[in-house]
C-alpha cells in the first residue's frame, strides 16, 4: 500500500494539469517531442502521471530543527517558497521566493529555497551566474529540451522560462550562485533495492517493504519523504547504484576510459566542482547526471555547451553513464 498521505511533489492533480495546460499553449503542443529513441532510461525519467494525490488542508506542519510553520496547501503553492530554516541562507529574491503570477513559478518553489533541488530536477546552488543566464535562454529559446516523456516539470520549466525577464534572470542567478552546495546525497553499491513506486516525478520506498533486483538503474529516493515533501532544504537522498559502479566511473572521469569518454576534470577542474562558467558536477543527484548525459548524446540539449559535451557522451552506452554519475555523486560538492 502506498502512503496515502504523499501529496507527489507539493502538486495537487488539479493544480499541476493547470499548469502543464499553460505550458502547452505556450510551447504549441501537448505532444511528446521525438528527441530519442524509446529506449531511453525510463528510470531516469520518472513519470507516473496517473499517481493519485491525497487532498491539501491548512493544518501546519512542523519539522524537526526548525520553528517555521507551513500547511500542505501553502507547500503546494507554486508561487511561494518555503524557507524552513531562515539562517541557513540570505533573503530571497521576489523571483525566487514568489515569482511572478501568472507564469513564472517561484524558483525556490522546486528547486528549494537553497537551491538543492532533488533527483526530479536540477539543484541550483552555487551555479555560476554566467551558467545559469545561459542554461534559463536556452529553454526559452528550445535549446534544451529533455529526452524521454515530456514530464510536468519539463513543462512547468519551460514556460517560466519563456516568461520570465532578463532582470528576473539575473537575480535569481545572483541568488544561487551565492549559495554554497550541499552534501545531501548518499551513494549505495547493491544488487538488490527497497522496492518502490513513483510518487508522480521521483521514487518512494513501499510502505510494506520488500526488495527487487536494481539491475541496470540508479535509483534515488529521499530518506524521509514528509520532509522532502515540505521542501525542505536539509532532506537527504539515498542513491542505490550498481555494484562496482563508484570504481568504473571513477576510471572513466580520470582516464576517459581510452577514448570512450574526456576527462571530467578537463572542463570540470580537478575536483569536478566547476571552473568560472563550467558548473560543478562532485555531488550532484546520479539521476539528473544521467538524464543530462543521455540528453546531451540524443541532441536533447543543443545549447551553447553541447559543442564541448558531444566529444564527451557520443561513445558512452547508458551502463558508462550510470558509472560515471554513480562515482561524481559520491564526491564532495
Amino acid at each position: 500500500m502506498r502512503d496515502s498521505w504523499i501529496p507527489v511533489f507539493g502538486l495537487g492533480l488539479s493544480v499541476i494539469f493547470a499548469f502543464v495546460a499553460v505550458a502547452i499553449a505556450q510551447t504549441g503542443s501537448g505532444a511528446a517531442v521525438p528527441l530519442a529513441p524509446a529506449t531511453y532510461p525510463t528510470w531516469a525519467y520518472a513519470w507516473d502521471p496517473d499517481f493519485q494525490v491525497a487532498s491539501a488542508d491548512n493544518v501546519p506542519q512542523r519539522l524537526p530543527g526548525s520553528t517555521a510553520a507551513f500547511s500542505w496547501v501553502q507547500v503546494r503553492d507554486l508561487f511561494f517558497s518555503p524557507s524552513w530554516h531562515e539562517e541557513d541562507h540570505p533573503a530571497m529574491p521576489d523571483v525566487v521566493a514568489r515569482g511572478r503570477k501568472p507564469d513564472v513559478r517561484a524558483c525556490g518553489s522546486c528547486h528549494r529555497a537553497e537551491g538543492t533541488g532533488g533527483p526530479e530536477n536540477s539543484s541550483l546552488a552555487g551555479l555560476s551566474v554566467e551558467y545559469f543566464v545561459q542554461q534559463m535562454a536556452d529553454y526559452k529559446s528550445g535549446a534544451r529540451k529533455s529526452s524521454g516523456p515530456q514530464r510536468a516539470s519539463v513543462q512547468l520549466m519551460t514556460a517560466s522560462a519563456k516568461a520570465i525577464t532578463d532582470a528576473e534572470v539575473q537575480a535569481a542567478a545572483a541568488y544561487f550562485s551565492a549559495l554554497k552546495p550541499k552534501r545531501i546525497i548518499k551513494v549505495v553499491e547493491t544488487d538488490t533495492v527497497p522496492k518502490t513506486y513513483i510518487a508522480r516525478l521521483f521514487f518512494v520506498k513501499q510502505a510494506e517493504g520488500g526488495t527487487e533486483p536494481l539491475g541496470r538503474r540508479i535509483i534515488e529516493v529521499p530518506d524521509d519523504v514528509k520532509q522532502f515533501e515540505l521542501r525542505d532544504t536539509r532532506s537527504q537522498f539515498t542513491a542505490y547504484v550498481p555494484v562496482g559502479s563508484i570504481a568504473k566511473g571513477e576510471a572513466l572521469a580520470k582516464s576517459g576510459g581510452g577514448g570512450t569518454t574526456v576527462q571530467c576534470a578537463t572542463c570540470h577542474g580537478a575536483d569536478l566542482k566547476g571552473v568560472g562558467p563550467t558548473p560543478g558536477i562532485a555531488g550532484r543527484s546520479p539521476t539528473y547526471i544521467v538524464r543530462q548525459l543521455y540528453d546531451y548524446k540524443h541532441g536533447a540539449r543543443a545549447g551553447a555547451s553541447s559543442a564541448l559535451m558531444k566529444p564527451a557522451v557520443e561513445k558512452l552506452s547508458e551502463d558508462d553513464m550510470i558509472s560515471l554519475a554513480s562515482y561524481v555523486a559520491s564526491l564532495t560538492p
